[in-house]
């Protein structure tokens, strides 16, 4: 598992680099480095955290 996806923890929230379409989701879970994030423009998506890095979202305004 890349860098960053390896502290990845329910609750957290994300962007996918790729799809900035998606909007802010929230991961859901991270096990064996597949991490299930519900985004609120695309619902549950199961990344595959070895071909994804996802960029976390500072909870500071």
């Amino acid at each position: 598992m890349s860098g960053l996806n390896s502290i990845l923890q329910p609750g957290m929230l994300v962007r996918h680099p790729n799809r900035p379409e998606w909007g802010v989701g929230q991961v859901q879970s991270n096990i064996g480095g597949r991490i299930t994030v519900n985004f609120p423009d695309e619902g549950k998506v199961v990344i595959d955290g070895s071909r994804v890095s996802l960029d976390l979202v500072s909870a500071d305004p």
